[in-house]
């Protein structure tokens, strides 16, 4: 049995005024094991992130479902954390680091201590234990990220998706992060995915990599990302594999959006 697996999936939404429904995501079948790290990439209006949040639960499908052990997926599951793109909006100004971290636990019933504990524990996962009682306006972008991070990992999910968590960030710290994002999947061995416009960021985290397709919004190529762990950023990004991985996907996407442009030619 496959751990997460989707089958059909499809999303439709409101009919516009032309008497059409605005199609979201369509046919989406593909199967997902534990611990795995996959990697969503396609281009704006592909469809990424409203499939990432119908595997959350968080959107009803039209057609088809989502399974995880088995189990159909009608609501956000409790093994399931996401991290949503604008992570910065998601954190109290109000609060310290270690009580935006503690509101991740509102909804799990533990004890005052046990409490304590995984918010230490979280702290100490994402390098942030000198930084527990300040405030999120007082940290950089990058560390407003590990926190938002922590939040998402005090919960001990078995299943983290991440929404482009690193797009607004400068390159040096966004290297910094995936090399953090990676080692605490190995070390926790959880399954990720991860939505992401970069094609490098992609290869670079993944076990395997969904391009999603414009205007089809649905799986185009499924491709394995089969380079040595542990990575590192520079000798990783340098190999020959590395840089036929990238032709692949980009030529991928490159053929959907020529074929977008002779669609548009043809009927425009």
């Amino acid at each position: 049995m496959s751990f997460l697996r989707v089958v059909d999936l499809c999303k439709a939404f409101d009919v516009n005024r032309n008497g059409t429904a605005t199609i979201a995501v369509s046919e989406i079948t593909f199967d997902l094991k534990e611990k795995e790290f996959l990697s969503v990439i396609g281009g704006s209006g592909s469809g990424k992130t409203t499939l990432v949040k119908m595997l959350a639960g968080l959107i009803e499908p039209t057609t088809g479902y989502v399974e995880i052990r088995g189990n159909l997926v009608k609501s956000p599951p409790k093994n399931l954390t996401m991290l949503f793109q604008d992570y910065n909006r998601s954190l109290f100004p109000w609060k310290t680091v270690s009580e935006n971290i503690a509101f991740g636990l509102r909804n799990i019933q533990i004890d005052k201590n046990s409490k304590r504990k995984r918010v230490e524990e979280s702290l100490s996962m994402v390098g942030l234990r000198a930084f527990t009682e300040y405030y999120p306006w007082q940290l950089s972008g990058g560390m407003q990220q590990r926190v938002a991070l922590a939040r998402a990992l005090v919960q001990h999910p078995e299943i983290l998706i991440l929404d482009e968590p690193f797009g607004s960030l400068d390159a040096q710290t966004r290297f910094e992060l995936e090399d953090e994002l990676l080692r605490l999947w190995e070390s926790l061995g959880i399954t990720i995915v991860l939505v992401t416009h970069d094609i490098d960021e992609a290869i670079y985290l993944s076990d395997s990599v969904l391009v999603m397709g414009h205007p089809s919004q649905t799986i185009e190529s499924r491709l394995t990302i089969e380079l040595s762990r542990p990575r590192e950023q520079l000798q990783t990004r340098a190999l020959p594999e590395f840089s036929d991985l990238r032709e692949r996907i980009y030529s991928s996407m490159r053929g959907m959006s020529s074929a977008l442009k002779s669609d548009y030619k043809t009927n425009g």
